[in-house]
């Protein structure tokens, strides 16, 4: 069994292990990081950390929307980083039986980004793998952007 927290972008759920998220907070104002790589929004102040806030509707392809009060950030880490992941709503913690048989179908450009799939009692969910949410030269623009 695994535990995921599953989450929506409009009408699309997705979910993440829980063993990669730490918390999930209220939206906040984002500040902009120069130099930094599209796929991040800005950074953000969480008990004196500052991180990097992701553009998950970019790295899903989906159409760009402004943040709004009622968005939450999923604090999770990606890699060694940690990171907040802007999403519309959090469904909650959901316990399944992972289906990673079930990757060969949603294509290999998909499947390097997914840790597998699980079936809820209404539906699909794909389960992201958020260590290849970044690329190597998005990481690298991330560090460069952060020590600036």
């Amino acid at each position: 069994m695994l535990e995921i927290l599953v989450f929506s972008l409009g009408t699309a759920r997705y979910a993440l292990p829980s063993a990669d998220v730490d918390g999930l907070v209220r939206m906040v104002a984002t500040t902009p990081l120069p130099r930094a790589p599209a796929i991040v929004e800005g950074v953000i102040d969480v008990h004196g950390e500052i991180l990097p806030v992701l553009d998950v509707r970019a790295r899903f392809g989906l159409a760009p929307r402004a943040p709004r009060l009622t968005d939450r950030l999923i604090l999770a880490k990606t890699g060694g980083r940690r990171v907040a992941l802007r999403c519309d709503d959090v469904t909650g913690l959901v316990r399944v039986e992972p289906n990673p048989g079930s990757l060969a179908h949603v294509g290999p450009a998909a499947s390097a980004q997914l840790a597998g799939v699980a079936t809820l009692a209404d539906g699909l969910v794909l389960i992201h793998d958020l260590k290849t949410f970044l690329s190597e030269a998005e990481a690298e623009a991330l560090d460069a952007a952060l020590s600036a």
